[in-house]
């Protein structure tokens, strides 16, 4: 749905789409589609709330990343945004390790959380490589990523699909919340490629943080999952650092 929006929409829009260059719009694909398998991945093992936690460091990425792309050395405030996170991390995951699905045990815990960090790390390289995007339209942006996010998720498809659910049939429920998730994605893919296309990625990524409380409220009232002191004191230790770092970093220039 993403692709097919997201084309239209650029079509539509008088732009053009753009499909081999430059290559910087791969590598924000890529990163962008690797980001979104390993979200996907740890959302069926972690809390929501603990997921977007965890890969709301991404901003830390992208500060430290601009030290080799954009030779602006890290500050204290980046280092000790870093060594909190790490912190708050340890805290609330060894804390909250009991909370993990009962229903998806098949998966490591460890291994889900690994993956919100590479989605973490993925999702500096997107945000980073929209910021050099700014003269392509921001639709033919959304439907290139599409694109390449389609192929990694049928290759998730096929490489992961499990004897046991492979042959059965959608509800009509199931089907509903996927066009809900299309549609939404479309939607949010377009803000965010808009929002980081035309300001500084350190700017901007502080508003992200914002996920991590609106996945707190649906955790506690629509999944009704209760957090003891430590989690919650290790999802300040993750967040605080990050929204200051994020709010006083100045802006990064090509």
């Amino acid at each position: 749905m993403p692709l097919v929006l997201g084309a239209a929409l650029t079509v539509l829009g008088g732009a053009r789409l753009v499909l081999f260059s430059p290559r910087i719009l791969w590598v924000r694909s890529i990163a962008g589609s690797i980001s979104l398998v390993c979200t996907f991945f740890a959302l069926t093992v972690l809390p929501p709330s603990h997921v977007f936690t965890l890969t709301s460091t991404f901003p830390i990425w992208v500060a430290l990343l601009s030290w080799p792309l954009y030779q602006e050395r890290p500050s204290r405030q980046v280092w000790l945004s870093v060594f909190s996170s790490v912190a708050g991390i340890a805290i609330m995951e060894l804390s909250a390790a009991p909370l993990a699905d009962a229903g998806t045990a098949a998966f490591p815990h460890w291994l889900a959380i690994l993956c919100t960090l590479i989605a973490a790390v993925s999702t500096a390289v997107a945000m980073l490589g929209l910021h050099q995007l700014r003269h392509i339209h921001p639709w033919a942006i959304v439907a290139h990523f599409s694109g390449v996010a389609l192929l990694f998720s049928l290759a998730s498809l096929l490489l992961g699909s499990r004897s046991d659910t492979a042959s059965a049939s959608p509800q009509i429920e199931t089907l509903l919340l996927l066009l809900a998730v299309g549609l939404t994605a479309t939607v949010g893919q377009l803000f965010l490629t808009k929002a980081f296309t035309t300001g500084p990625p350190t700017k901007i990524a502080v508003v992200n943080l914002m996920q991590v409380v609106f996945a707190l409220l649906l955790d506690v009232l629509l999944w009704e999952r209760r957090f003891n002191i430590p989690t919650l004191a290790g999802m300040i230790l993750v967040m605080t650092p990050t929204a200051w770092l994020m709010a006083t970093q100045t802006r990064i220039e090509d």
